[in-house]
């Protein structure tokens, strides 16, 4: 392609062509969306080994036992055998003497009935986080929080018409515990795993949204 050149003041000026232009905006998007992608599969998968992988060689190091994950076999074999011997008659009065003079030291008392509060909160007989709620914070209902009711009773502290309701907190491992009125308290349709991971995940985990209505009976919230 022949060029024209312009003269300007005693001199030949050339036009100079534009340089082609690469796009490269989508190559390197779709490359970080599929950097993003891998990091969603693989970091829950490398952090649950890693977790598994981190037991396994405590509970081995603290028994000694040189073959891994041989260490959870015998701790999970012995917390079974455990569990068998105190569902046994002759054995119950051995394990109440325990638990009563375990309840009589001060601060081991604390330790033990808070240790044991929360694990048959969640595993036990008396299971406390199985009825999920919605609390309305307004009279209009505009703003809502999702808890668990531990306590639908509160006559003992002088509290009658109350519930005791534990409210999680997102990406976190603790909560509130907050009392409110059973009008304040209404039982939403879900199951309680589910509710759980929704809000400790800040809502991010769809179990409990993708649940089929009416899965779940409702239990109403009334004082017992």
């Amino acid at each position: 392609m022949k060029e024209t050149a312009y003269r300007v003041r005693g001199a030949f000026v050339f036009p100079m062509r534009p340089s082609p232009v690469v796009h490269l905006d989508q190559p390197m998007k779709q490359l970080v969306q599929y950097f993003l992608r891998g990091l969603v599969v693989t970091a829950p998968v490398a952090i649950t080994l890693y977790v598994c992988w981190a037991m396994f060689t405590r509970i081995d190091g603290l028994l000694g036992l040189p073959i891994p994950g041989a260490g959870l076999v015998v701790t999970v074999i012995l917390i079974t055998l455990v569990g068998v011997l105190a569902s046994n008659l002759l054995t119950q009065g051995i394990v109440s003497a325990v638990e009563g003079l375990l309840g009589r030291l001060p601060f081991v008392r604390l330790l033990y009935s808070s240790t044991k509060d929360l694990l048959n909160a969640f595993v036990g007989e008396k299971r406390r986080f199985d009825r999920p709620v919605a609390v309305r914070l307004s009279a209009d209902g505009g703003a809502l929080m999702l808890g668990f009711v531990t306590q639908q009773a509160l006559d003992a502290l002088g509290l009658p018409g109350y519930v005791a309701v534990y409210l999680p907190q997102a990406y976190n491992f603790g909560g509130n515990l907050v009392v409110f009125t059973t009008s304040q308290v209404q039982p939403i349709p879900a199951e309680s795993a589910d509710l759980m991971a929704f809000i400790i995940s800040g809502g991010v985990a769809d179990a409990v949204l993708s649940a089929p209505s009416g899965s779940r009976v409702v239990q109403p919230v009334s004082p017992v």
